[in-house]
Formats: structure tokens, C-alpha cells, sequence
């Protein structure tokens, strides 16, 4: 099980907060324990969703840097301002135990 936490948001994010988690049971998405979906984000977490939870690697899929293994880094597409109106937001991902 992953539980991905908005860790930054750079602009403007229409959707999330810093803090919001989504929870990720592969191959389902808990609604129960996300606090909101994106598009924009889903396009590049879900690329990564099946291989972290089955093989944690995140310093091997360059996702994370050496000292910090616990947790994957990943963000959204939405380039933000002078792009968008909107922003990038930055998820930390860490894998839990299905008992969590």
C-alpha cells in the first residue's frame, strides 16, 4: 500500500493542499482515505504506482536521493505560472504496511 501526501505546492493548485494523501491498494485507489484526485497528477503517479509497491526502488528509478530511501518524490504536470494559471505540485510517496 502507498500513501502519496501533497509535500509542496508551487503557484496555485485548484485541487489540493499541502498535506492532503491519496492511498493507493494496488490496483485500487481507497477513496475512503484520499482526500482528492487530479487528472493532472494521476497521469504521473500512476506511472509509478505498480513498481513502487511491488519493488520499493525509488534511489534506483532516481525518485529519491541517497539518505532519504523512505519516500519517492513526484509531481504533477501543470507547469505553472508564466505557463498556467495553475501550479506543480510536489507528492511525497512512502509504502506502508497493509496492516496501516
Amino acid at each position: 500500500m502507498l500513501e502519496i501526501t501533497v509535500h509542496e505546492i508551487k503557484g496555485h493548485c485548484p485541487v489540493y493542499q499541502e498535506g492532503d494523501c491519496i492511498t493507493i491498494r494496488d490496483p485500487e485507489i481507497d477513496l475512503d482515505k484520499t482526500d482528492a484526485l487530479c487528472t493532472h497528477a494521476l497521469s504521473t503517479i500512476l506511472h509509478y504506482t505498480t513498481i513502487l509497491e511491488h519493488d520499493w526502488i525509488p534511489l534506483a528509478l532516481g525518485l529519491t536521493r541517497e539518505g532519504d530511501e523512505d519516500h519517492a518524490y513526484l509531481q504533477c504536470v501543470d507547469p505553472g505560472k508564466p505557463y498556467t494559471d495553475g501550479g506543480t505540485v510536489i507528492f511525497k510517496c512512502r509504502k506502508l504496511d497493509d496492516a496501516d
